[in-house]
């Protein structure tokens, strides 16, 4: 059957095309206060210790930008987003994790937390962004830190960021605990945890 040239072919099954840029959280926009801000890294640490950064040496870390797209489980996505800040790479070198580390949760304000593999925190793309095209990020859109990970659903990459977990084993975040589906993956349109297949989380 032929495929509609109006229909995007990078969107995933059940996506449709976004032009803007809806806000969708849980909970209120915090409050952001650079001089409590703090951004951890701990858990499963190469050298057993956590490392730390406050704002301004955060945002002295190395800057980059990828194009990546967003695509967000309620079924839209948005393509080809410039995103701007530190890829999640960076932070491994900075503070690696022990050998035996599997996968990671990602803390961010009022103690939500999303977690996934270390290969997919691990990838090229993924990129704990502070701008999206040129632009600082908006309160509402998570300044002043977000992760992108853009080849899983946009749930996996939280706003308002504070910091990172190294875990031997996996352990459900917020919505994975809450009926979402434990990986994520859209091209597989992996939205619910029903959905989940042996090995792909742990049970409820």
């Amino acid at each position: 059957m032929a495929v509609s040239p109006d229909l995007p072919p990078d969107l995933p099954p059940g996506q449709r095309l976004q032009r803007g840029w809806p806000v969708t959280h849980y909970g209120p926009v915090p409050r952001f206060k650079p001089e409590r801000w703090e951004f951890r890294v701990f858990g499963a640490t190469a050298d057993g210790d956590k490392r730390c950064w406050n704002h301004e040496e955060f945002s002295a870390l190395p800057f980059a930008t990828v194009v990546a797209d967003l695509h967000c489980v309620t079924k839209f996505s948005m393509l080809g987003a410039e995103w701007g800040g530190v890829p999640a790479r960076t932070l491994l070198e900075l503070a690696p994790p022990a050998p035996n580390v599997t996968h990671v949760m990602v803390w961010a304000e009022y103690g939500y937390s999303a977690n996934m593999r270390l290969a997919d925190f691990a990838a090229e793309h993924t990129i704990f962004a502070t701008h999206k095209d040129g632009e600082l990020l908006t309160a509402e859109h998570g300044f002043p830190l977000r992760l992108v990970v853009p080849h899983l659903y946009a749930w996996k990459g939280p706003k308002w960021v504070r910091g990172v977990e190294y875990m031997a084993a996996d352990r459900r975040g917020f919505w994975e605990e809450r009926g979402y589906h434990n990986v994520g993956d859209p091209w597989r349109e992996q939205r619910y945890s029903y959905q989940e297949e042996p090995g792909d989380g742990p049970e409820l």
